[in-house]
């Protein structure tokens, strides 16, 4: 059948398996994990079982004991000092390290190669562990949690930052490079002013990422707010820790109202 112009009506699409086969292979990786034979041995009825067991430590969970606020102060205040100085350290380092492994930036191929790869070891290693390792290093005090934290930075500010300037208008670049700008003028000049709203939403988030990952390497031992959580979790007392969850909840909300106003500021 034609129109009246005599062009014949496009052909409608074909149906896409693409769909029906995604399903089946969500299916099929699911039932993989959680079977008795090869994953994991989920059992629905264990789970609403373990729920119900649960729910005194629920019950004490919503009732924090205030009394024991002043106690929380002094571990509050050592975690807040880790995850500044890790996040003032990790995100200086990290910033001239975005701009050699981003693919405008990147002085040349040898360095992208070798930065990208440097990155995704630091990036592959867990947090936890390398308070595991700086732990048994330093000994048990707040600097090996600190040093945990840098690297972690680190690994995020890197990722983060390069992808950003990777996604930059080049036009500024080459307008400096034709004015006769060195390399270092041309990132000063032409890709940072690009960045630096990202950059700083990027180190408030990583500093946010550092007051709860701070309480967690705090329990092996790197100081902060994870000793004191895992003191009272060994003793049961549930309505301590939920004190000390309730203040880490209104730390990272006053983190991220610092953040949208400071980004809006700088846009």
């Amino acid at each position: 059948m034609t129109t009246a112009a005599g062009a014949s009506r496009p052909v409608p699409p074909g149906r896409s398996l693409a769909v029906p086969v995604g399903v089946l292979v969500f299916v099929a990786i699911t039932w993989w994990a959680t079977s008795d034979e090869f994953g994991i041995g989920l059992d629905p009825a264990e789970i609403v079982g373990n729920a119900t067991r649960g729910a005194g430590i629920i019950g004490e969970l919503l009732r924090p004991n205030w009394g024991f606020l002043p106690r929380t102060i002094e571990p509050l205040f050592e975690t807040l000092q880790i995850a500044i100085l890790a996040a003032a350290i990790g995100c200086t380092v990290g910033l001239p390290l975005a701009f050699l492994v981003s693919r405008v930036t990147t002085p040349g191929r040898v360095t992208f190669a070798i930065g990208r790869g440097m990155l995704s070891v630091v990036r592959a290693i867990p947090d936890i562990l390398y308070a595991l390792i700086f732990v048994a290093a330093v000994g048990i005090w707040p600097l090996a949690g600190i040093t945990a934290l840098v690297l972690f930075n680190i690994g995020v500010i890197a990722k983060l930052l390069s992808e950003t300037v990777d996604g930059i208008d080049t036009g500024p670049l080459e307008a400096a490079r034709a004015a006769g700008g060195g390399r270092l003028q041309t990132v000063r000049w032409a890709a940072m002013p690009q960045v630096l709203p990202n950059y700083v939403a990027y180190s408030l988030y990583t500093f946010e990422l550092n007051v709860r990952a701070s309480t967690v390497i705090g329990i092996v031992g790197a100081g902060g707010l994870g000793n004191l959580i895992f003191t009272q979790y060994r003793f049961f007392n549930w309505s301590n820790v939920s004190v000390i969850i309730v203040e880490l909840f209104a730390v990272v909300m006053l983190i991220e109202f610092v953040s949208i106003v400071l980004r809006r500021r700088l846009v």
